[in-house]
């Protein structure tokens, strides 16, 4: 599984990552996590506001920093 966070590296950007992290470590998934920081990469995406979470390709939030159980659901936990 690849987790990407994708934004400039701002406070929230990197609380994202740490957040999704750390959640992962706590469920015991294996992923990778990935913080896609070149702005053309994330234009190009069509990511509009940051910090955005990628898993495995698909969108799964835009602009705002995830809660512990909101990345939980995302794994079906």
């Amino acid at each position: 599984m690849k987790v990407e966070v994708l934004g400039s590296g701002c406070a929230k950007c990197r609380k994202t990552e740490e957040m999704i992290s750390e959640t992962i470590r706590k469920l015991g998934i294996e992923a990778e996590v990935v913080h896609v920081t070149d702005i053309g990469e994330i234009v190009y995406r069509g990511i509009m506001v940051t910090p955005a979470v990628v898993i495995d390709g698909k969108t799964v939030s835009e602009g705002r920093v995830p809660s512990e159980a909101q990345i939980r659901s995302w794994f079906g936990r």
